[in-house]
């Protein structure tokens, strides 16, 4: 049996004195290839779960293994290491060098492993080729629509091949069907990757893309019943419509 991906056991992520609470007891096994969402509303804690999940940050109690590591025992340096080589992040807001090329930017997925600027500006092109951006590599970001802009992000995401695919609120920025191919696009590199896609989403029909759903609220997460959720949401717009006649 594999180990997976991701292992959370009753991890609590509290912050000052007195402590606010982010997060509370979250058990969570993500398997390597899984596509998985995690849906909450602003405030929810899902930021907090996205930097343990994806260790930018460590847990308060409780533990966390990020592919067979154990996250608290990790040094600065070897958790570096880790991001570098097994998680890959695409956010919202693109977070692209201003001034610098799709082709580097892309690159700089690879700073951190020790390889040389040839070879990692090698990658970058083919990384940017898988996503459709072959003829965009000299492009600066603000010669980029914004689908163009998250498809760079997916492209420096993916281009050291890793095992974990992290994508908060990706589509954020973007309308409905451009949000809409950068999905498509996401799920398909996951597949063909084998790499886990965790996406984490306010938006209900992004999470349905997913095979496995959780919602967060209040720090404490939960399997999602998407098809509740829906109705619960259609009926909250018909309320609302109903009160402005």
């Amino acid at each position: 049996m594999s180990t997976p991906i991701i292992e959370l056991d009753a991890v609590t992520r509290d912050y000052g004195s007195p402590p606010t609470v982010a997060l509370q007891g979250v058990d969570l096994r993500i398997e390597e290839g899984e596509m998985v969402a995690i849906v909450g509303p602003s405030g929810s804690g899902k930021s907090t779960l996205l930097n343990i999940i994806g260790s930018l940050d460590r847990a308060s109690a409780g533990g966390a293994r990020i592919a067979g590591n154990d996250v608290a025992r990790m040094s600065d340096a070897e958790l570096s290491a880790l991001r570098a080589f097994t998680i890959g992040f695409v956010f919202q807001q693109f977070h692209l060098a201003d001034g610098v090329t799709a082709l580097d930017n892309v690159a700089t997925g690879l700073l951190y492993t020790g390889m040389p600027r040839r070879e990692r500006r090698r990658h970058a092109t083919v990384a940017l080729q898988r996503v459709g951006l072959g003829d965009r590599l000299r492009h600066l970001p603000n010669q980029l629509s914004g689908g163009e802009r998250q498809r760079v992000a997916i492209a420096r995401a993916v281009v050291g091949e890793p095992k974990l695919l992290l994508a908060d609120e990706p589509t954020g920025a973007l309308d409905i069907d451009t949000g809409a191919s950068v999905m498509t696009l996401l799920d398909e590199v996951a597949t063909e990757s084998g790499a886990a896609l965790i996406t984490i989403t306010h938006d209900l029909h992004v999470a349905a893309r997913a095979r496995r759903h959780y919602r967060l609220d209040g720090g404490v997460l939960r399997p999602a019943d998407l098809e509740l959720a829906f109705a619960a949401s259609t009926l909250a717009v018909d309320a609302s419509a109903e009160a402005a006649l």
